[in-house]
């Protein structure tokens, strides 16, 4: 309460002037005064809904709660459910958007948004699956427990033992979901088992489990005890106390997983879109509304996708040209998929090769950067292969944010698990979307914006991160980070890979599409690998409508700019536009419009 009255006080004071000192107007001093108050209401609320996930905290940087992990059962949702609705019926009670500040206001409306969007999911919850191609708790654990849990002291080291122990509770609360929804004749796609399996049973393989090479979380825990400045006889306690938990309650929690897994496959009948669920065509668009941020229909979807489709491979035929290529764009396709020049060695070699391209495509884009922003992320940017252990449901890139003090840096996964499958003409645009200019210059900026509510800082919506993300594909061909046509030819590979998302999510979830349809039209538009299309589309089938955000949100960002460079002429600057798009943070695109238009409206003046 003393920050609060200090920090309204504080913005509350005079301003100055052309050099002299005036008083604040009166209706001012009132509005930052509530906007302060606003802030802290709403970072209070975000600390509230922290609690319920030690997780989370650990994501974030944080030691609270260290060695627990999450609450995986239906009360769980439903306390956090309860929490979100009493925190917006005491903000509407307490604050009026019309006496807030420009800023505030739009906290206000996206505290309100992101509650009532979650009410209205809240009814679907008992159609999501706890696994999947994309992940389980069974990767997710060891994750945490690698990447994030960091061991300082004894005390850190107890609590990652103790989060050892505590797998077994998640995984019986993971296991009794996917039975009682078995039960109801919810049953996850086939395609999900194998995976999830695979990726399980390779957690608990190696030392201290058998008497193979040490397993990763075993190796994990050895390495940062070694670390500790700690006498040896407590470092050797320590490592016993943990192979007692490794061998016992995690161990038990796995095989509970796997028998789970086991017993619920034989009633597995296939694989299906969410049409097939109960309440399936209202759950999708449910799904669409989410991940859109819009009220976009499947079938209107469907049609922008085909139209995508459509544009982006002229693109690509005009490149096919341009290298001389005698042959259709099928054909240039098959030859981009096939030719060995176009590969990495399959090797540790091949792998260091494309980690070390990577890194030099970052440097590109960070070297380029200040002439496109006016404001570079803090945090560092790490490329890394993903773990081994985790290659069968990892995707084939993804983005990991910092902590949030920074200390972690955003890290850029990549999947390597066959690089007879991994393309040289992507990597660049890969490295542009996960890294930079993409989501690190919009992720990590974002943790490190000032004045703006936490649950702003670090939530976000699929639209804008994602559009973002796609958007710097294209961007990174402006910054000069492409090297020839191949690279440009890379971009619009992905390009039109979003753009297949919004045929295959709709055609999958709303027009039935088998998965064999979806792999043979991915195929037929597309140079990317049959790895690579058959991870994609068995994702799509578990991730109803994510897919569909890449697209929707680059469209309208790159609309945005248009609109811009129209209204402005020769006063429009890239670095401001870039600063209107990031500097509020992950928004719903119609509230992105608005804070375009005021951008446009303040540089007209």
């Amino acid at each position: 309460m003393m920050m609060r009255r200090a920090l309204a006080l504080l913005l509350a004071l005079p301003v100055i002037q052309g050099g002299t000192l005036e008083p604040a107007p009166v209706a001012t001093m009132q509005a930052q005064t509530q906007d302060a108050a606003l802030l802290a209401f709403l970072d209070q609320a975000f600390d509230e809904q922290l609690k319920l996930s030690p997780e989370a905290q650990t994501q974030l940087g944080f030691k609270t709660n260290y060695g627990r992990l999450d609450d995986y059962t239906d009360a769980a949702a439903v306390r956090e459910r309860e929490l979100a609705e009493r925190q917006l019926k005491a903000m509407r009670a307490r604050f009026d958007p019309a006496k807030l500040g420009e800023s505030a206001r739009v906290s206000f409306r996206l505290f309100e948004y992101e509650v009532e969007r979650g009410r209205e999911s809240f009814r679907f919850r008992q159609l999501r699956f706890p696994i999947s191609t994309s992940g389980s708790p069974a990767g997710a654990i060891p994750v945490l427990l690698i990447n994030t849990h960091k061991i300082d002291s004894v005390a850190d080291a107890e609590a990652y033992i103790a989060r050892l122990r505590d797998t077994e509770r998640v995984m019986r609360e993971v296991s009794a979901t996917m039975r009682r929804q078995a039960d109801a004749g919810i049953v996850p796609n086939k395609v999900n088992f194998a995976p999830v399996r695979a990726d399980a049973r390779k957690v608990i393989t190696g030392a201290p489990f058998d008497g193979g090479p040490e397993s990763t979380v075993w190796a994990d825990f050895s390495k940062k005890v070694a670390a500790l400045n700690t006498p040896a006889p407590a470092k050797a306690a320590l490592l016993e106390k943990a192979r007692t938990a490794l061998t016992g309650p995690f161990r038990k929690g796995y095989d509970f997983l796997i028998a789970t897994l086991d017993q619920t496959e034989s009633k597995s009948k296939g694989n299906f879109g969410v049409w097939n669920l109960p309440d399936g065509a209202a759950y999708y668009a449910d799904r669409l509304k989410a991940s859109t941020t819009t009220n976009l229909t499947a079938d209107q979807i469907h049609r922008l996708g085909l139209a995508q489709v459509a544009a982006i491979r002229g693109e690509m035929d005009a490149i096919r040209r341009e290298v001389g290529f005698q042959g259709t764009l099928e054909q240039f396709f098959e030859h981009i998929r096939s030719d060995p020049k176009f590969k990495y060695a399959n090797t540790e070699a091949g792998r260091e090769e494309y980690l070390r391209d990577a890194r030099a495509v970052i440097g590109a884009a960070m070297a380029a950067a200040p002439r496109y922003f006016h404001i570079l992320p803090k945090a560092g940017l790490e490329v890394r292969a993903v773990e081994k252990w985790r290659e069968r449901t990892a995707s084939t890139a993804f983005y990991n944010a910092p902590s949030a003090d920074g200390a972690r840096p955003g890290i850029f996964y990549v999947n390597l698990v066959d690089m007879t499958q991994t393309q040289k003409v992507q990597l660049a645009a890969i490295a542009a979307h996960e890294g930079a200019p993409g989501h690190h210059f919009q992720i990590a900026r974002q943790q490190e914006l000032v004045g703006i509510p936490k649950f702003r800082r670090f939530g976000g919506y699929g639209a804008y991160t994602e559009g973002w993300g796609l958007y710097s594909e294209r961007l990174a061909n402006e910054m000069g980070v492409y090297k020839g046509p191949y690279d440009r030819f890379g971009m619009l590979s992905l390009q039109v890979w979003r753009a297949i998302r919004l045929v295959l999510d709709t055609g999958i979830h709303s027009k039935r599409w088998t998965r064999e349809q979806a792999i043979a039209y991915f195929r037929a538009n597309s140079s990317l690998s049959d790895t690579d299309i058959a991870r994609e589309v068995d994702r799509y089938f578990n991730w109803p409508g994510q897919a569909t955000s890449y697209m929707v949100g680059q469209l309208r960002i790159a609309a945005l700019r248009t609109r811009a460079e129209k209204a402005l002429g020769t006063r429009f600057d890239i670095r401001d536009f870039h600063e209107a798009v990031l500097g509020q943070g992950s928004l719903p695109l119609d509230i992105l419009d608005e804070q375009v238009d005021r951008y446009i409206a303040a540089k007209r003046r």
